[in-house]
């Protein structure tokens, strides 16, 4: 709504058009009812409130003219006077056609409620033009009338003087925001009820002292002399400062100060206006704390990581120093986390956080990545012993023993280390650097630190590399299925057979399991892949044993990140494919290894429990260097032992690995297991199993894993050399 002021007293012009605007009205003023009735004739205001006593033309002659045209005289005119407060004035007025009469000084609130009713009924229809028993005459008469009540301009002019003042005291003393006022010399003269609520001073503790007894000594003496330097220029400043309080509480306020001058033009006083912004500082602290801090640990988050590294790289470049950043990955967190809860886990991680913190110094930065991933950025490195020192005290102090709750639990620490600038210098490449070594230092064997090295970054893009061709091969039919067969060392037939996986690179050639197994297990590829070898293996089974005696066996090996997917991929896509290709389960046995049996969880069980409840036979491979316990042998229906190849290979030369592999035989006979040496290379080796009671064996002693051709033409041999094998 847009609102016309006439006011010819300009403190109270100023004071109520700021009222107005506060309450969201578009107000525009005029100095006097020829000014206001040109403003008029030009805007065509929604509403006027006008003074009365006006030079050169007062309100009444201005509401009578404006009521008395057809283009304005629906708009609602409130006149706020002072001066006029006999009740035939405000007859006048209302003859006129005014909405209201309200004499001054008003609470500003009532005066905004007033406006709002007036609106409200012109929004109605209610409209006051001029009201047709009363003659122009007799309007005249009234005016001239009440003019000559006033005793003279002076009598006026002091009324006019005592109503500024009273508004301006309403507005002093009730306004939320604290105001002092002090005069040229800077010393205070008043204060409002605000700034004793805000400060705590009363006005009689502040009253002709410099208002610097408020200062925090949180500016230094530039900030007053720009300050003070802009006053002067412009007469006024705003900002932030921050101020102390009587009962010695820093906090920060809004301030702003106007400088009011005499006629002359010289300083009269200055006014300081002022909030206290304590509760939005916080607030915006929060909400940065939030954006930059980890929640958890405290510690600075990926984001204000990233922040302190550009800090720290732009000030090492120009400096021309050294930084080492240490990511550090923490060992079997996720078992911890899964088997006693987040609640533990959370524990762990503020712990953790805490011994990173104690290694390094102060100036150095900690913060939490994500999950259970740390970095660590040393500064100012003189050479790598100092790098050395911290992660090796980092790696020991973190393998030391957590208690927490009733539980104490064991967790280590892998670091990669990266150097700036030597090893890279922006942020991007120095953290690919750190992960890279830190990957490498989890391949050593986990609670250690590795440096990045190029050989590291050329393993990384080589794995890159094959990862990427890794996604093309099973669509382009780059796999192979190979057979190694299992010999029974009773009768020396082939009695069974592993299938093993080969990837034909259209490039490199045969790929072999451990150069590409890994990925397709980190990518999820391993179940598609997995999927593709058991469909192939079951066709090749079909094929070839179709020509010999339908209980010959061929073991397939899946991965543990197959048997914790959940699908139906055992009943639905599995079994099903082995029914149609009219092949009993017998025909098939699963290789599974040790580790997954010690963290089986519900999906590992459900799926072992589905192949017992289908006869699928189940064989444990490379036994004995895992940490299986026996219980599980029973609790899962286990069929077949699988002696790891390490056992093997010093049979002939080693009594120790003699007297290891005829207890596992000797205990899995007692727990109606059968067993299988793998890794049979030599006769010796052979006799010995035999001697042993072993049941089968396979190794290069036999076949090397070979193309399902060469396997049907080996069987053909078999049946050939034996005509009493099963197969």
């Amino acid at each position: 709504m847009k609102v016309l002021v006439v006011e010819d007293t300009e403190n109270s012009r100023i004071i109520l058009v700021d009222i107005l605007k506060f309450h969201g009205f578009e107000v525009d003023s005029a100095t006097n009812g020829i000014e206001g009735l040109a403003k008029i004739k030009l805007a065509n205001p929604d509403l006027i409130v006008s003074d009365i006593l006006m030079p050169e033309m007062d309100g009444f002659e201005l509401c009578r003219q404006i009521k008395s045209d057809a283009k304005f005289q629906t708009i609602p005119f409130i006149f706020y006077t002072a001066t006029y407060t006999d009740s035939r004035d405000e007859k006048l007025a209302l003859s006129l056609g005014a909405s209201r009469f309200v004499i001054k000084p008003q609470d500003p609130e009532k005066l905004i409620t007033i406006i709002n009713e007036v609106w409200s009924e012109y929004k109605a229809g209610k409209v006051v033009t001029h009201k047709p028993t009363t003659t122009d005459a007799e309007l005249e008469h009234m005016h001239a009338e009440a003019l000559n009540r006033k005793l003279s301009n002076k009598l006026l002019e002091l009324e006019n003087k005592e109503e500024e003042l009273k508004l301006a005291a309403l507005v002093f003393q009730g306004s939320s925001e604290g105001m002092l006022v002090t005069d040229a010399n800077n010393h205070i003269i008043t204060v409002n009820p605000a700034f004793t609520d805000i400060t705590g001073y009363k006005l009689d503790e502040v009253k002709g002292k410099n208002p610097s007894i408020l200062r925090s000594d949180r500016h230094d003496e530039i900030f007053y002399q720009s300050m003070w330097q802009e006053l002067i220029n412009t007469g006024n400043w705003q900002g932030e400062i921050w101020d102390k309080r009587k009962n010695g509480e820093i906090y920060p306020k809004w301030l702003t100060i106007n400088t009011i001058r005499a006629v002359d033009g010289t300083v009269y006083q200055y006014v300081a206006i002022f909030s206290d912004i304590t509760e939005k500082k916080q607030s915006e602290e929060l909400i940065w704390k939030q954006a930059n801090f980890d929640a958890l640990t405290g510690l600075p988050n990926r984001n204000m990581f990233r922040n302190s590294m550009e800090q720290l790289l732009k000030r090492a470049k120009r400096e021309k120093i050294s930084l080492a950043l240490l990511l550090i990955d923490l060992d079997l967190f996720k078992e911890v986390n899964d088997t006693l809860g987040h609640d533990v886990g959370d524990i762990l991680l503020q712990e953790t956080a805490r011994r990173i913190r104690d290694c390094v110094r102060e100036t150095d930065i900690v913060a939490r990545l994500g999950g259970d991933e740390f970095a660590v950025v040393l500064t100012e490195l003189t050479g790598t012993s100092h790098a050395n020192t911290i992660a090796q005290k980092i790696a020991a102090d973190l393998a030391e023993p957590y208690k927490i709750d009733n539980e104490v639990v064991y967790v280590s620490g892998s670091t990669g280390i990266t150097l700036f600038p030597d090893d890279a210098t922006n942020i991007e490449a120095l953290l690919k650097n750190a992960d890279q070594a830190m990957y490498a230092a989890k391949k050593k064997g986990r609670n250690c630190f590795s440096y990045f090295t190029q050989s590291l970054q050329d393993t990384a893009q080589a794995r890159l590399r094959l990862s990427n061709d890794l996604r093309n091969a099973l669509t382009e039919n780059q796999f192979i299925v190979y057979f190694q067969p299992i010999i029974d060392l009773n009768t020396g037939s082939i009695r069974k057979a592993e299938a093993l996986l080969r990837w034909q690179h259209p490039e490199r050639g045969i790929v072999e399991p451990l150069d590409f197994i890994p990925l397709a297990e980190e990518t999820g590829l391993i179940n598609d892949i997995g999927d593709w070898v058991f469909q192939e293996s079951i066709r090749w089974i079909k094929q070839i044993f179709g020509q010999f005696q339908s209980d010959c066996q061929v073991s397939i090996n899946m991965s543990p990140i197959q048997f914790r997917v959940e699908d139906e991929t055992f009943e639905m896509k599995w079994l099903g494919y082995l029914r149609e290709m009219g092949l009993s389960e017998k025909n098939i046995a699963i290789e599974i290894t040790e580790g997954l049996l010690l963290h089986a969880e519900t999906s590992v069980t459900n799926k072992l429990l589905l192949l017992r409840d289908a006869g699928i036979q189940v064989a444990l491979d490379d036994f004995g260097t895992g940490y299986s316990s026996l219980s599980y042998l029973k609790k899962f229906d286990i069929d077949y032992l699988k002696i790891d190849r390490s056992f093997v290979y010093n049979l002939e030369t080693d009594e120790n690995d003699i007297a290891l592999s005829n207890a596992i035989i000797v205990m899995a006979h007692k727990l109606g297991l059968k067993v299988i040496a793998e890794g049979v290379e030599t006769e010796g080796q052979e006799k010995i199993l035999i001697e042993a009671g072993c049941d089968y064996a396979q190794g290069y002693l036999y076949s090397k894993p070979i193309p399902p051709n060469e396997f049907e033409m080996l069987l053909e041999r078999d049946r050939t050399k034996k005509k009493s094998t099963v197969c």
